[in-house]
């Protein structure tokens, strides 16, 4: 064969074979799709989500994917620009220029590797900032281990393929959103925010060096971490005099301690509650100021009691028109040992603030008026359960006091009275009908303890239930976001009559007087009505009130339901609801709400109390120029002691004839006469003694006809 046929045949073969072997190396480079840069912007979701006042102000975020932690896509131009240029200049200088591909810098990487020039100097690296964007956009093409020349090809591939099709601007956008960092942190919006204190936007230069420090290996510590940012701030040609500075903001970075985060964690409960997914951005119906001003005033008076006497709070706020919930302080944190529990929804017992609305419901159906007069002495009702024997929070009782007098002082005795004059099941179903929906079980469930307020509730239930006096008995649902579902609402509940007249009651400084002093903490210089409770065992404290335009909740207490130590309604939660209002009412004092339709006022003597004579308001129909105690001849004749369902033990080191059982009647008993188990005792109003014996015994009170009127069983054991 000819020399020029075997030349035109090799060279025919080795075009063969270097066409095999670029299609081979075309195969084995090719990098996975890109995508756009609308489709990446469109995927993004961010780790947090975001709660705003009324006013678009952020109040707190919250972690929802827990993944990774990255924020809201950062614009390019809300990144500082000292922050771009220290990351182009250290990771990519000639970003601006090349096609994806930085082929100097590969050539001088190759150099250096092969000792080609004899320097054995440092190489920057050759991998440009499109190539690293691809490979966050397909992490397979940047896997651990894969540094040989195919990974390289195809990282070279898909970094010209992102520069062919996005433009430099989006690229360096993306990039910097995208960028891993310390720990969990993904992208400037997170890194910023987590390791800087900062927003992209408000970055100096030691923040960019620093940030372009981490780019190769985010991990690094403090000392290298110092070298590589002052490498960077060299690269901008901007040479620090002395790296100093440098080292010591790194070694500060790595050790964490950092400035607060800017997140102003103002609603870290509401946040819980209304944040859900990733991203979402919720608008609420919080006034930022009033938020503020909220917690404030409950963190001053936690740590003016101290944690060794209560560590837990929660204020909520409501406009009274709209039901709009303008704060929702859920605790403050301090010494709190649940601090993630939140104060402002658990459902905690009421203690006397249940009492309003008892008092509410009997004046509506004119049982009663803000005049009559109630019995505050020692009382032992029979119940499914047992004797219920309620006593007043000093242990000491009054006498005979006016409905106004029981309530303004909180008197438990009177309420008590109050609630067998209405009827369990009712006040439990006009509490359901006021929102109280923790309140499931009915009435005889409760017993007459419900007046005393032994079911529990929430803070908001409590703030709408009171805010309902405050619509003159209208009662809606509160809202937490624009967004309205008044289906369950408005209604009637309360008459405006009633909630006029128990308005008036609660405001009343002097009819309180007595029991919370001439100047407490709930008179303030306007018109306000104010209610305070404490529940059982001392475990919860409320004060709940209102003004023209405003209710306020406050709830104190310690969350695991330990006791509370030596507070009182008055210095618990009432200070706080006085802050508050005070803050809501600056400059604007609150105003008395007008008399409505269906009440009048009248001049009223209480005699055989110890009220002085007043105007007092009634419903239409019902006032009367004199209350007075009924005599002994209007009341019903009855047995009041010893009580039915009584059961009494005998003592074994006191002579029988020294433990005689005291009987006691009410009412005009003029020649009626007692038996015990059909026995005549002998009359009724002797003061007859029996001489227990053990056993089950019937005692009963008849007439002189000889009808029985009235008998208790008990037992002596």
């Amino acid at each position: 064969m000819p020399a020029k046929s075997r030349i035109r045949d090799a060279l025919a073969w080795l075009a063969l074979a270097l066409l095999i072997l670029t299609t081979i190396a075309h195969l084995l480079t090719k990098p996975p799709a890109m995508p756009s840069y609308d489709e990446v912007r469109q995927g993004w979701k961010p780790s947090e989500a975001w709660l705003y006042d009324r006013d678009g102000r952020l109040l707190d975020s919250e972690r929802v994917d827990f993944a990774r932690r990255r924020m809201a896509w950062v614009p390019l131009a809300d990144i500082a620009q000292p922050v771009r240029s220290a990351v182009v200049a250290s990771e990519d200088k000639r970003y601006w220029s090349h096609g994806g591909v930085d082929w100097l810098a590969i050539a001088s990487a190759a150099r250096t590797r092969l000792n080609l020039g004899g320097t054995g100097g440092r190489s920057r690296g050759a991998s440009t900032l499109p190539m690293q964007l691809a490979g966050f956009l397909a992490p397979d093409l940047a896997l651990p281990g894969q540094r040989g020349w195919l990974a390289k090809l195809r990282q070279m591939r898909a970094g010209q393929a992102l520069a062919a099709d996005w433009s430099r601007e989006q690229m360096l956008e993306a990039y910097f959103n995208l960028v891993p960092l310390r720990g969990e942190t993904q992208g400037i919006g997170a890194g910023a925010r987590a390791l800087f204190g900062k927003k992209p936007a408000d970055m100096d230069r030691t923040d960019a060096a620093l940030f372009a420090g981490l780019l190769p290996n985010p991990a690094a510590g403090a000392e290298a971490l110092g070298q590589r940012a002052c490498r960077a701030a060299r690269a901008t040609g901007r040479a620090p005099k002395d790296c100093g500075p440098l080292r010591a903001a790194a070694a500060t970075l790595v050790s964490g301690e950092r400035i607060a985060e800017l997140d102003p964690a103002l609603a870290p409960h509401l946040a819980v509650r209304l944040l859900d997914k990733p991203g979402k951005r919720v608008t609420t119906t919080i006034d930022r100021r009033i938020q503020e001003a909220a917690i404030v005033a409950l963190r001053r008076q936690l740590s003016g009691l101290g944690a060794d006497r209560v560590r837990d709070g929660a204020v909520v706020v409501l406009d009274n028109a709209t039901g709009d919930v303008l704060a929702y302080v859920g605790g403050v944190g301090l010494k709190s040992t649940a601090a993630q529990v939140d104060g402002a929804n658990a459902r905690r017992q009421a203690g006397s603030t249940l009492k309003p609305h008892l008092y509410a419901q009997v004046i509506e159906h004119r049982w009663l008026t803000a005049a009559s007069i109630l019995d505050d002495s020692p009382v032992q009702l029979d119940t499914a359960s047992g004797l219920y024997v309620p006593k007043n929070y000093d242990h000491s009782f009054k006498g005979p006091v006016s409905v106004r007098q029981a309530l303004a002082a909180s008197l438990n005795v009177p309420a008590v009275r109050a609630l067998v004059i209405d009827d369990v099941q009712q006040f439990r179903d006009r509490l359901w009908a006021l929102g109280y929906h923790g309140i499931v079980e009915d009435g005889e469930y409760y017993g007459f303890s419900l007046a005393l307020g032994s079911a529990e509730v929430s803070l908001v239930e409590q703030a709408n239930a009171f805010r309902t006096f405050a619509n003159s008995g209208q009662w809606s649902p509160v809202h937490f976001t624009a967004a309205r579902d008044d289906r369950d609402g408005p209604r009637a509940v309360v008459s405006p009559a009633a909630a006029f007249i128990v308005g008036d009651i609660l405001a009343d400084a002097t009819a309180r007087a007595d029991a919370f002093g001439a100047d407490s903490a709930l008179r303030l210089p306007f018109w306000a009505a104010a209610k305070t409770g404490t529940s059982k065992g001392m475990r919860d404290n409320w004060c709940v009130g209102w003004s023209d335009r405003f209710t306020v909740a406050v709830w104190v207490g310690n969350l695991e339901g330990d006791s509370m130590r030596a507070v009182s309604g008055t210095s618990g939660a009432a200070p706080v609801w006085r802050d508050v209002m005070m803050a809501l009412h600056a400059g604007n004092p609150g105003k008395p709400p007008a008399m409505p339709e269906g009440v009048e006022a009248k001049q009223i003597a209480l005699p055989g109390t110890r009220e002085p004579p007043r105007r007092e308001y009634f419903i239409r129909g019902t006032g009367q120029a004199e209350m007075a105690a009924a005599p002994a001849a209007a009341r019903r004749p009855r047995i009041t002691s010893p009580v039915s369902g009584s059961v009494y033990a005998l003592d074994p080191d006191i002579p029988i004839d020294r433990q005689r059982l005291a009987v006691a009647v009410s009412g005009e008993v003029a020649g009626y006469r007692l038996l015990l188990d059909k026995t005549p005792l002998g009359d009724a109003d002797a003061g007859q003694q029996i001489l227990p014996r053990p056993g089950a015994h019937m005692l009963t009170l008849v007439d002189p006809g000889g009808r029985m009127v009235d008998r208790v069983r008990f037992t002596v054991r």
